[in-house]
């Protein structure tokens, strides 16, 4: 991981810094003013093999240390191969934030899984389904439907002796399905712009053929355009961009100086908050959200958490 990595070259840097500089403390003139008029100290020798010693153990040991509590904070919670579920395939739309829960749960327990990008014009992917929304996920054959049913089933499955969830955590997940996610479309397609740079994203995520993608950009765009006007009515938003960034203000207080909302690790509540803010990170709203609040800093602890998808490449698939 990219983040670990340069924690630790930087951690390493500053511990040999601080021992270094220790060794030459004692070198140091007390005399010496604040503009380093005083004469030079005297030189000072050479450490001998022990203190080397010492500087190589203190280095050692402070990389060690580091790379432990980085590691601690950041590595996946990958489950043991008896507990991977399998043959899971995901039917989505890649802006879809339920469906971005559903996948932060997936990359986050490193479990392998298949992508299937559903046109959201003609939905021709899903005509199997009775159930017509996304996420859908199958698991060994078996379909889940709702993005936190669907959590909820695979967590029974990865930990059966655990409580899904504790009060605090679920109160937090209640609020991402029931307040955040409700702020998001008014931002995404607040203006004509925002909505064709999000379908422009979908668009060009999807395996769609030219004419669809030009559909499913500029259709679902205006579409969608429209739609997240009523949404703003419905839920009483005056300003869209003030409800988002309170959302974001609100989710940063209840972490009250905690790294994760789980504490030293994500939980079931820091998944879901990210999984939704995922697709808007990197569009506008996105890069607004993050400028004017200070939830820019859990995220990125929540990206270097989650770690790279665990989605099968297309074409790796297994026969």
């Amino acid at each position: 991981m990219r983040s670990l990595r340069a924690a630790r070259t930087l951690l390493a840097s500053r511990s040999f810094l601080l021992s270094s500089r220790a060794l030459h403390a004692a070198a140091a003139s007390p005399a010496a003013g604040r503009w380093g008029n005083a004469p030079p100290p005297p030189p000072t020798p050479c450490p001998g093999p022990s203190s080397r010693a010492g500087i190589a153990g203190a280095v050692s040991f402070s990389l060690t240390f580091a790379t432990v509590a980085v590691a601690e904070v950041q590595a996946k919670e990958r489950l043991p191969t008896d507990l991977l579920p399998r043959n899971v395939v995901l039917y989505q739309y890649q802006a879809c934030p339920f469906c971005n829960k559903v996948r932060a749960f997936l990359d986050y327990h490193d479990i392998p899984y298949k992508v299937v990008e559903v046109n959201p014009l003609s939905k021709k992917e899903i005509k199997w389904s009775e159930y017509k929304k996304v996420p859908i996920l199958t698991v060994d054959g078996e379909h889940l439907v709702d993005s936190t049913d669907i959590i909820n089933i695979l967590q029974h499955k990865i930990s059966p002796d655990d409580e899904v969830t504790n009060e605090e955590e679920t109160k937090w997940r209640k609020w991402v399905d029931e307040h955040l996610v409700h702020v998001l479309s008014p931002n995404i397609y607040r203006t004509t712009s925002e909505a064709l740079e999000s379908f422009d994203y979908i668009a060009k995520n999807g395996n769609f053929s030219y004419t669809e993608r030009f559909a499913v950009k500029y259709a679902g765009a205006a579409a969608m355009y429209f739609v997240a006007k009523k949404l703003k009515k419905k839920y009483n938003i005056t300003d869209e961009r003030a409800s988002l960034y309170d959302a974001a203000n609100t989710w940063t207080e209840a972490l009250n100086g905690r790294n994760f909302l789980g504490g030293s690790k994500p939980n079931l509540a820091d998944l879901a908050a990210f999984g939704v803010l995922r697709p808007i990170r990197y569009l506008q709203s996105g890069k607004d959200m993050v400028e004017h609040t200070q939830i820019g800093e859990w995220y990125q602890r929540m990206e270097d958490a989650v770690g790279e998808p665990s989605r099968i490449p297309e074409g790796q698939y297994p026969e």
